[in-house]
């Protein structure tokens, strides 16, 4: 099986050489420019996992890799789809998770391939640490669905519901102001205290 990987986060690469270590795997091609024809024409991949990849994939290639090409989502969908789904989750008290799906001509509104909602205590953790513990349990549950995904054992589930989604810009007008000075180690409750002050100077 050809795959090709597609991130733009080293921090996850852990998962990446997992992968290239798997019986099933022939060769394996990491790739964070922008996906283009030439590129899939020239290694002609059997499935395509994006994992903190920061590029839209465009609309001909999802039609002609229809069912080929899966996300690796940290939120529940449909909550929380496109950029920074870890902050709003929390800022918007929506349900937690990890979502495995297949990419479609939308942003995060592919059928549903595996799905875990994860509850943690807010109180104990920092915006960073909710960050690594929902990345922990999205690589877990790649790995423990790998066979399924490699041989297309599953049964896709389509979105339900209105859910919600947040572009790059959401976060980032507000992104100073909420993060303080402990940038990402800032403990959740005020983390979201910020937000709630933020909002009434806005009234």
């Amino acid at each position: 099986m050809n795959i090709l990987y597609l991130s733009n986060n080293s921090q996850l690469d852990s998962l990446y050489y997992w992968i290239k270590k798997r019986k099933e795997v022939k060769s394996i091609l990491y790739y964070s420019d922008k996906l283009n024809e030439i590129l899939l024409n020239i290694f002609k991949p059997d499935l395509i996992i994006s994992y903190g990849y920061r590029y839209i994939i465009n609309n001909s290639i999802v039609k002609e890799y229809k069912n080929k090409i899966i996300n690796l989502h940290i939120s529940y969908l449909p909550f929380n789809r496109g950029a920074d789904p870890n902050v709003w989750s929390i800022l918007e008290n929506t349900t937690k998770g990890v979502t495995i799906h297949f990419i479609d001509e939308g942003i995060d509104t592919g059928d549903i391939l595996f799905q875990k909602e994860i509850i943690y205590d807010e109180e104990k953790h920092t915006l960073a640490s909710s960050y690594n513990l929902l990345q922990y349990e999205i690589q877990k549950m790649f790995k423990d669905h790998w066979s399924e995904i490699v041989y297309s054992m599953y049964q896709p589930q389509k979105q339900y519901g209105a859910g919600s989604i947040h572009y790059i810009k959401d976060f980032k007008v507000i992104k100073d102001i909420l993060l303080g000075n402990e940038g990402w180690d800032v403990l959740i409750p005020e983390f979201k205290d910020r937000y709630k002050k933020y909002l009434k100077e806005k009234l």
